[in-house]
């Protein structure tokens, strides 16, 4: 089990504007004149100031949005999943209980928006201060990130039982009420940034965001140039009606339907549903005799023919009897260049040129003085793409 988190930018969090919404609702929430009403409630023994009832929070939201019910228990159930508001009966279970289950606020500084990430030192810290408390006991997956934490940070492992003894020391000067609530809040904010085996983990927002999609960036002239160039050219661009959109899927669909080998089967056996590989065999990259349903779909299309392995070889065969088999080679060079290694771009750019572009280059091809003209002006900086407009006339010219 791995208990590293990287700090991968909270700032950029994906979920930040949804964050924001449910802040904006706690603020309300705990407005003293219009929020939920906070009282003094007796949990077991002890008297826990400021506590609130599930059903109090879900009456709230029910009146303040004019939602239905369901949307707003399922509302209610986010404010504690995502630690806004944590329990203090069930410190385990973040859900929100529509009954007179008590609940309490979390401090504004735990809030999951805040940039500051759960640190491992701060997460060994509360481990070895519940293990003093409770003598040893911890879940199993607290004693194996409490051991796994023991080998990670050995060298500041002093620095964390020195912290830990400090806070437990201090905890046990405060009153018993303050000590228990402070025990459930720091229980459900690690619950939520250091999620058990089995429950969901709320803050799992994906891949790293290199901008911040929340900014507020002041736009300048320049930027209302391009949005404006950029609509401009929106508007000029060729649409089609849905209809004729789907016409032509349905079209395509029942053209390859007879293709498809999961939709009409296949023979000898559909190998998706048994064991034989015989399909495979049999339509393998540049197998010797091909099927005659492979044959039939290089007839639907150029494309067809000319992405098959087998097709392409039999073309090639072709174009040589046609004294133009150099075309094919020119095409095939260009699609190494776009998908191949990206840091033997130049030279395999340069290799293509001399090759088949230069005067008097071996294997030359013939394309027209147009295209010849932004194809040598774009090679004085290659990149993927450069020889683009070549590629394209020799595959029309192969086409036809």
């Amino acid at each position: 089990m791995t208990v590293a988190r990287l700090d991968q930018g909270q700032r950029h969090r994906p979920r930040m504007a949804f964050l924001k919404k449910i802040e904006t609702l706690m603020m309300e929430m705990q407005n003293p004149d219009t929020g939920v009403k906070m009282h003094t409630q007796r949990v077991m023994i002890t008297n826990i100031p400021h506590a609130v009832t599930g059903n109090d929070i879900l009456q709230w939201i029910l009146q303040r949005l004019q939602i239905t019910e369901e949307e707003a228990l399922h509302l209610g159930d986010l404010f504690v999943k995502y630690g806004y508001i944590y329990p203090l009966q069930e410190p385990k279970n973040l859900t929100l209980k529509t009954d007179s289950s008590l609940y309490r606020f979390q401090t504004p500084y735990f809030w999951p928006a805040q940039s500051w990430p759960a640190d491992d030192t701060d997460y060994a810290i509360y481990l070895a201060k519940k293990n003093i408390k409770r003598k040893g006991f911890l879940e199993e997956y607290e004693k194996e990130h409490y051991n796994m934490l023991n080998k990670k940070i050995n060298y500041k492992w002093d620095f964390v039982i020195m912290q830990a003894k400090e806070q437990y020391k201090a905890g046990k000067e405060r009153k018993k009420a303050d000590r228990y609530a402070l025990d459930c809040q720091e229980r459900a904010y690690w619950l939520v940034n250091r999620t058990p085996p089995g429950m969901q983990d709320v803050l799992e927002y994906g891949l790293d965001r290199v901008t911040d999609p929340n900014e507020n960036k002041k736009k300048t002239m320049d930027v209302y140039r391009r949005e404006i160039m950029y609509c401009q050219q929106a508007i000029m661009k060729s649409r089609v009606k849905s209809s004729v959109s789907l016409g032509g899927l349905v079209k395509y669909s029942e053209q390859f339907l007879s293709s498809d080998p999961i939709l009409s089967g296949c023979l000898p056996s559909n190998p998706w549903i048994t064991d034989d590989p015989e399909f495979w065999d049999l339509n393998a990259k540049l197998v010797e005799i091909p099927t005659k349903m492979r044959v039939e779909r290089w007839a639907l299309n150029f494309s067809e023919l000319i992405r098959d392995p087998k097709g392409r070889q039999n073309f090639q065969l072709f174009l040589r009897k046609e004294f133009s088999g150099e075309n094919l080679s020119f095409w095939e060079a260009c699609e190494d260049l776009k998908y191949g290694d990206q840091s033997k771009v130049k030279e395999k750019a340069e290799e293509i040129y001399k090759l088949f572009l230069a005067p008097g280059a071996r294997r030359w091809i013939n394309i027209d003085g147009t295209t010849m003209g932004i194809t040598v002006k774009g090679l004085k900086h290659p990149h993927r793409y450069v020889l683009d407009a070549a590629q394209t006339h020799i595959y029309m010219l192969m086409k036809k």
